[in-house]
């Protein structure tokens, strides 16, 4: 992945009119098309407000209407490092250290970054080829059973292309009523399926599936070709993650921060820096 530091950021966007010329351009890449006038036309922006005015007719458009930065009265420098500042860090980073970069009010940074996860949800396109699901739970830490079944977990089902994206899913149970549409969903007919013992997975060959498993309970983790190590990767950094910089998470927000480290997980890769990636989603 090519490096984009600190540096590169204060020299591409060192103010507010230069990242919005950025997302300007960004959006209208052929440049504003003027409704009044029927054709695209120069505009100029005006002084003071984040508006572009045609130099034809004086009509306005304005380009932070319908993103995440719409009626936001935060600069847009600061939502544009913000995005840097999740970019530049692999395991994420809080609300509250968002909070004393930005130095901004903590329900401020919260906002923005539930705004800024908005942008993280890929669209995984169906996989195919060797295709390996598994499930986890995640929550606070209780005395008492740990793994399925736990109280006060919540469970998630993660499913990978081998050498390739993940897609990870909260779900509310673990029947197969549930989980098998979401497999259907997101893998192709035919493909081969690397599974763990769960029951839940004896009739993946009955829903037009090639089928492999491993017996973790017997310490067994990889038999041949088959094994689940590339999703158990996921949830480590998954679970990591969450411990160590966000602590805990709601139900209600853990889907968006599920999405956010499945965007690193399927952009690791990535020729082009990921803070440019993020904001391409804007």
């Amino acid at each position: 992945m090519e490096r984009y530091t600190i540096n590169d950021f204060n020299n591409q966007f060192p103010n507010d009119a230069a990242c919005l010329e950025w997302l300007k351009n960004h959006l209208y890449p052929d440049g504003i098309f003027c409704k009044p006038c029927g054709m695209v036309t120069s505009h100029s922006k005006l002084s003071n407000i984040p508006v572009y005015s045609c130099n034809r007719c004086g009509s306005h458009t304005h380009p932070m209407v319908g993103t995440i930065f719409d009626r936001s009265h935060i600069p847009l420098n600061k939502w544009f490092y913000a995005m840097f500042l999740i970019s530049a860090t692999r395991c994420g980073i809080s609300a509250k250290q968002l909070e004393r970069e930005l130095g901004c009010s903590y329900k401020t940074a919260h906002r923005m970054f539930k705004q800024i996860r908005l942008l993280l949800r890929d669209t995984i396109q169906p996989m195919s080829g060797e295709i390996e699901v598994d499930e986890c739970h995640i929550g606070g830490h209780r005395r008492g059973k740990r793994g399925r079944g736990a109280a006060g977990k919540m469970p998630v089902i993660g499913i990978t292309e081998r050498r390739g994206e993940v897609s990870a899913t909260k779900v509310n149970d673990l029947k197969s009523s549930t989980v098998y549409p979401l497999i259907k969903e997101h893998v192709l007919p035919q493909s081969m399926i690397y599974t763990d013992e769960f029951p839940m997975y004896n009739k993946l060959r009955q829903q037009g599936y090639h089928h492999k498993r491993v017996h973790h309970a017997s310490k067994v983790w990889v038999m041949g070709d088959a094994h689940t190590n590339n999703i158990e990767g996921f949830w480590s950094v998954l679970k990591r993650g969450i411990s160590g910089v966000y602590h805990s998470v709601s139900e209600r927000y853990l889907q968006s921060y599920i999405d956010e480290y499945a965007f690193r997980y399927n952009h690791r890769l990535d020729e082009r820096p990921m803070f440019l990636t993020i904001l391409s989603k804007v």
